[in-house]
């Protein structure tokens, strides 16, 4: 049997894995932070000016933000293929009274939504950007490789002006580079009460990014950083197999995270072992982690009116977990890690050089060692629940 391990994770510098691969380069991201803050701060400043200019009545504070999604997560893979572009979620919150000065909530929703796309218009004409728009948010295209997607959210007055108190004690305590960070932080001050998403054609719903979040957060912290490794790797499988749509990652990693058992210094042992569970847990249904009541398989299941697309992401990853399992049982490094570089691309290292070669037993030996000790045979059993 083959330990495949170092050529997916390591920590030896210089050294290629897939890991590192999956990564923005450091240039990109430095480039997409900074277009996340100039496009913060044209919404900032830009949000009361245009809502002033225009009439409407009453006073707009100037927004707060909040990061979500797979930037917020650690999870954010480069793309694999065009047209896939890193998708960066950054949320925009005003307070809930902002709902009051207008006829109804639907016009508040349309009010919010116009008034933030004017306010980005000069920013994204000079940069060379492009605008758009979602039903739940507005898009920024930065360049090929990356967009910013703005939902709008309406949050309680009082936690509102809380928040705004306390982003003010860190403004004055940082310096400029650490401040953006430090802002998105003061939002775990935010009590967990009404928080409202603008829809283009539904007014405003129920929606709350930060449950999502925390959740995600305590799973790596109690399961240990190899499980937001093998999201990435699976995300990673997802990018090469559908050029464009597939399963959303919050499914993905919804639905790994439950069956993920740690196993020490073996990335691909963890990895398969996730993907074998993988179609029965997409089949039998996965629920938002953090709302029982909304599906996330539904969802996906919608997407599509010509095929079952839950059922189809459910045959493919069968057949990732067979190829996964036979490049661990290959009899040589050469063709385990061509067969790993058709499941994810050029960015899976060829480097049979490196690929450690060991017997069943002590593969074996290796898995019991790195199991906790479970009674009985609900060990069988014990990791297949969706959500």
């Amino acid at each position: 049997m083959l330990n495949l391990s170092a050529l997916f994770y390591t920590e030896v510098e210089f050294e290629p894995c897939l890991f590192d691969n999956l990564s923005l380069r450091d240039d990109d991201r430095k480039d997409i932070a900074a277009a996340k803050n100039d496009v913060r701060m044209a919404l900032r400043d830009g949000i009361p000016r245009v809502y002033a200019a225009e009439g409407h009545p009453g006073k707009v504070p100037q927004p707060r933000f909040f990061t979500q999604g797979s930037w917020a997560y650690k999870t954010l893979n480069a793309p694999a293929q065009r047209p896939q572009q890193a998708d960066v979620d950054d949320g925009c919150y005003l307070p809930l009274g902002f709902l009051n000065q207008t006829d109804s909530p639907s016009v508040a929703a349309e009010v919010f939504f116009g008034v933030a796309e004017k306010a980005l218009a000069h920013l994204v004409e000079k940069r060379g950007w492009k605008l758009s728009g979602k039903p739940t948010c507005i898009r920024v295209e930065i360049n090929e490789l990356a967009h910013i997607d703005i939902p709008l959210y309406a949050i309680p007055d009082n936690e509102f002006e809380t928040l705004v108190k306390a982003e003010n004690v860190k403004r004055a305590a940082l310096d400029a580079l650490n401040f953006a960070e430090a802002a998105m932080e003061s939002w775990e001050e935010l009590p967990k009460t009404k928080v409202l998403l603008a829809h283009r054609e539904e007014g405003w719903m129920h929606s709350d990014p930060r449950p999502v979040k925390e959740w995600f957060v305590d799973q790596v912290e109690t399961k240990g950083e190899q499980l937001r490794r093998v999201v990435r790797y699976i995300k990673a499988y997802r990018d090469w197999t559908w050029k464009s749509g597939g399963p959303s990652s919050i499914l993905l990693m919804a639905a790994a995270a439950p069956l993920f058992v740690k196993q020490d210094r073996r990335d691909d042992q963890a990895l398969v072992d996730v993907v074998k569970q993988l179609p029965a847990a997409l089949r039998k249904g996965v629920s938002n982690p953090v709302n029982p009541k909304e599906s996330l398989t539904d969802r996906l299941r919608a997407s599509s009116t010509d095929v079952d697309m839950v059922e189809q992401a459910a045959l493919r990853f069968e057949d990732l977990g067979r190829r996964l399992q036979a490049a661990l049982d290959a009899g040589n490094a050469e063709q385990a890690c061509a067969w790993l570089q058709g499941l994810f691309g050029p960015r899976f290292p060829n480097r049979p050089d490196r690929v450690k070669v060991g017997t069943v037993a002590s593969a074996v030996a290796a898995a019991i060692a790195s199991s906790p000790a479970i009674a009985g045979p609900s060990e069988l059993v014990g990791r297949t629940r969706a959500g």
